[in-house]
């Protein structure tokens, strides 16, 4: 089922290459259509999973190049959430660009299939080499993208996006073959690695190649300047996925690979860590004040509000640890809609500069009020998804580090600052005269945002349905980390070798 899941995006994909591109109503529709099939198949795995098994389920391996090298693909809680998250958004972002996009409107949908299979993929991935190929096969679509759909400065942007990308991607291959070689089966099987007795200088040289690469996806502070100028110059569907989906497989990493494959460096750079959580979240907001760009604006958003996700992860409590995951998947919605409906705004207007917006509320009334929930959602109002995963991050870092939960709070309170005093100069004030006439949101557009806006109050006002579903294997993957106990005697039965 999970191959299936992953792989459906690119067979459609690749049905689409035999489709005459003047086809457009049928290209949009049929890659809508699996898509939307795939989303289906994540609800049957996310309500057919068991949340009191803290490993791998659904899980299908084959032989592939052997040597250690296999086909081995399953989710946990923590992945399954995260997959779900990718099937969601990712129909969504797709049927937002059916009035955007109006050039090589078949390649686009390519790529954006393409890309849902790579995303997938990194998720699903339980050896470490085959998670690796689904790393690497995400930058080839969003590069196209970026690079052909974008702004003005669409080539630097997406230049930069893989140049920073590759440079921790190759640091982390040369570490995976270094644990390849070390694994006396040469098994990259990701709970076998967790057994492996890696010598403690060796532990430090690799942590840092994989953490300088998850540290990029995230991004955090220092490595986060490819993400204003992709965020800002990629179409709204890559502008989503990027925000919602992308930048999660750097904490993912973290969480599933660097902390718990090598604990002792960990241990080791914690501090550092802790003060790049704090850093990128107080930077990313002060940033975001003296934006001019909605869009760039909502992307130093995102610095700042991973700055809260890292910090959760790094923080060594489990309520912090918990509500890191959490924050994932609420930052994924909120930023995702944020995207969409400046898009919206844009289409409409032609421009994204703040200065020459305003009064919108009157003529796209419709508009104003999901834009309106939407930024509270990111603010943390209590009652909606992001208050909750905030209030575990900042409750876990206090028990642990008062210091770092003090500091990192002013960063939530310049977001409620940034995001309202980007509302109030959209949407509020005296409507330029030419903005009157403006159309509201249609049906598809709607549509598109209800979903986000339903999930916004679901996970505020009844979490522990989500929580539920990806708490044990937390729990887990935190006591790996923490080095409590090995568990190469849980794996033996269904390792791979």
């Amino acid at each position: 089922m999970i191959s299936v899941m992953v792989f459906l995006p690119a067979a459609g994909a690749v049905f689409l290459l035999f489709v005459s591109g003047k086809r457009t109503g049928f290209i949009k529709g049929f890659s809508l259509g699996i898509s939307s099939g795939v989303f289906l198949l994540a609800v049957w795995l996310f309500v057919n999973f068991n949340p009191y098994y803290p490993l791998p389920q659904f899980v299908e391996r084959a032989r592939w190049i052997g040597f250690g090298l296999n086909y081995h693909v399953g989710t946990d809680g923590i992945s399954l959430v995260l997959v779900a998250l990718t099937a969601l958004l990712s129909p969504l972002a797709l049927a937002s660009s059916f009035r955007y996009i109006k050039e090589r409107e078949k390649e686009f949908y390519i790529m954006l299939l393409l890309l849902e299979t790579g995303m997938l993929g990194v998720f699903v991935a339980q050896n470490l080499f085959l998670f690796y190929i689904f790393w690497e096969a995400m930058l080839i679509p969003m590069y196209f993208i970026i690079g052909i759909w974008g702004g003005e400065r669409k080539l630097y942007a997406t230049v930069k996006f893989v140049l920073y990308t590759m440079a921790g991607s190759l640091l982390m291959l040369v570490g995976i073959f270094y644990l390849w070689k070390l694994s006396p089966d040469h098994s990259l099987y990701f709970y076998r690695l967790y057994s492996l007795e890696i010598p403690h200088q060796a532990q430090i040289l690799l942590f840092l190649a994989f953490a300088l690469a998850f540290a990029i996806k995230v991004p955090l502070f220092p490595f986060h300047t490819w993400l204003p100028d992709a965020h800002t110059e990629a179409p709204t569907a890559g502008s989503v996925l990027l925000a919602g989906i992308l930048l999660k497989m750097g904490g993912y990493g973290f969480l599933r690979l660097a902390m718990p494959l090598f604990p002792e460096a960990f241990r080791l750079f914690l501090p550092y860590l802790l003060v790049l959580s704090i850093v990128s979240i107080i930077y990313g907001a002060a940033m975001a004040f003296v934006q001019e760009d909605a869009k760039r604006l909502i992307a130093y958003s995102s610095v700042s509000h991973l700055g809260v996700v890292m910090l959760g992860i790094f923080a060594l409590s489990f309520r912090a640890y918990m509500g890191g995951i959490y924050q994932m998947l609420n930052h994924g919605l909120s930023t995702g809609a944020l995207f969409l409906l400046i898009g919206m705004v844009y289409e409409r207007t032609h421009t994204r500069d703040m200065k020459n917006l305003g009064g919108l509320a009157r003529p796209l009334p419709v508009l104003a009020a999901f834009l309106m929930v939407t930024v509270l959602s990111s603010v943390g109002l209590p009652g909606l998804n992001g208050f909750v995963g905030e209030f575990l991050v900042f409750l876990g870092t206090f028990e642990t580090n008062r210091v770092a939960a003090a500091l990192a709070a002013l960063g939530i309170i310049l977001a409620a600052v940034y995001l309202l005093w980007m509302y109030q100069r959209v949407m509020q004030g005296r409507a330029r005269e030419k903005f009157l006439s403006l159309p509201d949101m249609s049906l598809r557009e709607i549509l598109i945002m209800v979903p986000l806006v339903v999930l916004f109050f679901w996970m505020g006002l009844y979490p522990g349905f989500f929580m539920k579903k990806f708490e044990r294997s937390a729990r887990f993957m935190m006591e790996i980390t923490q080095q409590k106990y090995k568990i190469i005697s849980l794996v033996n039965q269904g390792g791979e070798r």
